[in-house]
């Protein structure tokens, strides 16, 4: 699994991840491919939870949609990620099943986003959260959540916090590995 993390404070907004790919029992750690579980597409930053196979096809689905890909505001992240949705299941036949008794049919992923105007969070069935302070997801968020809720208030930097986080899922997550990764931006 993994351990993102989204940070907002003091005009500044981060996004961090750690580099561990698994696959079943296997570990594929940083040292053996440069695993990037964060992309940018135009001003955002962006990193998933789930299966292996969502990153190269939402970084080129996010991408080819060019100015259709809109992430500025909950509304704008709804409505991009409702259209990649149908991409994912015309083009690359995603499977939309979860649950017998869903509501809607299942992206599959979950995503964190990061830019200029705050930081996001989508959710399977396209729930959108934009986020005041910050976020986690992956097998490793309890002890990321946990870390940047104990520091929020002590440290200036939205990096600083997303880099504690990422720590201690990278600490205590048997799914989270070094090395990190980690962008940050001023916000508008």
């Amino acid at each position: 699994m993994t351990t993102c993390v989204v940070v907002r404070k003091n005009g500044e907004v981060a996004i961090a991840a750690d580099s561990l790919v698994t696959f079943g029992d296997t570990r594929l750690p940083g040292n053996y491919e440069a695993n990037s579980k964060i992309f940018q597409v135009g001003e955002s930053w962006v990193t998933l939870a789930g299966t292996t196979a969502h990153f190269p096809v939402m970084r080129k689905v996010l991408t080819e949609m060019g100015e259709d890909c809109r992430l500025g505001s909950k509304d704008q992240v709804f409505e991009t990620y409702t259209r990649v949705h149908n991409i994912l299941k015309e083009k690359y036949f995603l499977n939309t099943r979860e649950d017998e008794d869903d509501p809607y049919e299942s992206s599959q992923l979950i995503s964190l986003i990061a830019n200029p105007h705050g930081i996001f969070g989508v959710y399977s069935y396209r729930e959108v959260f934009a986020f005041d302070r910050f976020w986690g997801i992956g097998s490793g968020r309890n002890f990321a959540l946990g870390a940047m809720h104990a520091v929020y208030d002590s440290l200036e930097s939205a990096r600083r916090i997303a880099e504690v986080g990422v720590a201690a899922g990278i600490e205590f997550d048997k799914n989270s590995a070094g090395p990190m990764q980690i962008h940050s931006i001023a916000m508008q």
